[in-house]
């Protein structure tokens, strides 16, 4: 049964919503202020909160407040109370993070809707796997309110990008957040001499291009098709609202950031301490966790050897020397150009 709790300070209205709200078999906790409130949501963490504005002690904004500081209920949805001569002051309220806004008098059926609205697209947004169109679909849909935008939805939003095309270069301010709808795109650095590094590798369903976007300023690395990709761009303003209305969404894209940024510590790490036989292998089963996520026995890595060489952070030539390696060792199959049978045990265990 889901938790809601009711801060509000007049009894006969809180004894009302009160009996609604559990003969809709909600679990109902009542608070008569916002500093009891406040006690009773840290104390019983409760799936949806409604709020009432004016009352004694600590009123309804500094009830949103004080939650918006603790991280277990800072997603928390949070609804509004409010007479109606206190209208203008919603504004308010819904830039400090509010969910919703009923205004009294009301019926009981507007409130549900509404309650059973936000605690739907919370679950919606609260999925462990937020992968795929539907999955940022779902994540646009939050931020805008309940509204599905047509980014996705016109042909305009969906580039095409050949093999070897730019999709950004380094030092470019970033207009746009990224999302890969088929194809696989490689971001990288440039040396003074112009070698590269791959730093990021993107398969279908990921994101890209979020990290100077959160940063807010321009991009640090190049961003190229690894073959033809179909590529859906949503605008930086429709982004920069999207994660500054919903702090669960917000916390994904800071997740991804993190798990690239320990990827690339880990990749730095390798590509200053590991030998030659080391990193190739590393680099192989890179490629076959990112590209080979169901575990297909007959999975074959279909990149040129100067994309390999570059991921692992060694010469051209030094790889074909080592692929000649692994293959003699039977650790790999070397098919038409193509790396396939990998012994990924046993490359694992040269790494370790």
């Amino acid at each position: 049964m889901q938790k809601i709790l009711l801060i509000e300070d007049n009894q006969l209205i809180c004894e009302n919503v009160a009996e609604i709200l559990e003969l809709a078999n909600y679990q109902v906790i009542t608070a008569a202020n916002g500093k009891e409130g406040v006690a009773k949501a840290l104390e019983h963490q409760p799936d949806l909160i409604v709020c009432d504005i004016m009352m004694p002690v600590l009123d309804g904004y500094g009830v949103l407040h004080m939650l918006h500081k603790n991280q277990a209920l800072q997603t928390t949805p949070f609804i509004f109370l409010t007479a109606r001569s206190e209208r203008t002051d919603m504004r308010k309220g819904m830039e400090m993070g509010a969910d919703d806004y009923i205004t009294k008098p009301f019926d009981g059926s507007e409130l549900l809707n509404a309650i059973e609205s936000r605690l739907k697209r919370c679950a919606e947004i609260r999925k462990d796997s937020v992968s795929g169109l539907q999955g940022l679909n779902i994540l646009l849909a939050a931020g805008k309110g309940g509204q599905q935008l047509d980014l996705l939805k016109e042909d305009r939003n969906i580039h095409l990008f050949k093999k070897k095309q730019a999709i950004y270069n380094e030092g470019g301010r970033p207009e746009y957040l990224f999302y890969l709808l088929e194809g696989k795109v490689k971001t990288y650095k440039r040396n003074d001499e112009g070698k590269e590094l791959i730093i990021g590798l993107y398969n279908k369903g990921d994101f890209f291009g979020y990290n100077a976007l959160l940063e807010g300023g321009s991009y640090q690395d190049y961003a190229e098709a690894m073959e033809d990709s179909r590529i859906a761009m949503i605008p930086q303003q429709d982004f920069e609202q999207l994660i500054g209305s919903n702090p669960e969404v917000m916390g994904r894209f800071i997740k991804l950031l993190c798990k690239e940024m320990a990827e690339k510590e880990q990749q730095l790490i390798s590509l200053a301490y590991s030998s030659l036989r080391k990193k190739v292998a590393e680099a192989l089963l890179l490629l076959e966790r990112k590209y080979n996520a169901s575990g297909n026995k007959n999975f074959t890595i279909d990149i040129s050897r100067e994309n390999l060489a570059a991921v692992a952070g060694v010469a051209k030539e030094s790889l074909i020397r080592t692929l000649g390696d692994f293959r003699d060792e039977q650790l790999i199959t070397l098919k038409e150009g193509q790396i396939a049978s990998l012994a990924v045990k046993k490359l694992a265990g040269m790494i370790n």
